[in-house]
């Protein structure tokens, strides 16, 4: 009786070991703002979200560096990024990008250089950007299979995951387009979660420069 006791007790201090353990695995990308800490960049993204939320054309591209970059690939300048992104088109993927970049934070590289969003800036260094990502958002759903009815499993706050796609759901087609994404957290955590819900933090994030006391956008791109 004595040694099952002992054995019992042990089993109990493994487990709260190995439970530790887990938890300390996890990271997290938490939202951070360092934007409202500048007046004139805050006043200036306020205006920019409004314009973007109107799909205003004329104001974007008055608020675009001459020479913005808009890929790695040695592209530059406004009339390339109007092409790039179709922005005469009601289809025009741009404004849902933007919305989404000018929406969630973001960090001063130097007082007059910004970064959005919070997840490209402050994605730990240590970890790769390419073979991690990261929960976009509070309370996300962690489910047994991809099925809004299926098992919730546990919920997930800006987790760091790593992504399966061959265990994903996506529409097949040669550049696929993910409904729902295999994930596993850092601390272990497996499931399936919407795919919106998940961020690269090398996914598509601006770049803002302030010269002569105007607000620019010099960068708008994705990847590395």
């Amino acid at each position: 009786m004595k040694q099952k006791i002992i054995y019992i007790g042990l089993l109990l201090l493994f487990l709260g070991v190995s439970i530790e353990v887990s938890a300390q695995k996890e990271r997290y990308v938490r939202p951070v703002d360092e934007g409202t800490k500048d007046k004139s960049f805050s006043t200036f993204r306020a205006k920019l979200i409004e314009a973007v939320k109107k799909r205003d054309k004329k104001y974007l591209l008055s608020v675009l560096d001459p020479n913005i970059k808009n890929n790695f690939g040695g592209d530059g300048g406004i009339e390339d990024f109007e092409e790039m992104w179709e922005i005469d088109s009601s289809k025009s993927k741009l404004w849902d990008e933007l919305r989404v970049v000018l929406s969630n934070g973001g960090g001063f590289q130097d007082k007059n250089t910004f970064a959005a969003p919070y997840s490209f800036v402050f994605f730990p260094a240590d970890l790769d950007a390419f073979e991690q990502q990261m929960i976009f958002g509070n309370n996300v759903n962690l489910r047994a299979k991809p099925d809004l009815s299926a098992k919730v499993i546990s919920q997930l706050s800006y987790n760091i995951v790593k992504v399966d796609f061959e265990n994903s759901v996506s529409d097949g087609k040669p550049e696929p387009t993910y409904s729902w994404l295999k994930v596993e957290t850092l601390g272990g955590k497996k499931g399936f979660v919407g795919a919106e819900f998940v961020r690269s933090p090398i996914d598509y994030r601006a770049i803002f420069v302030k010269e002569k006391g105007k607000w620019k956008i010099s960068a708008f791109v994705a990847g590395d």
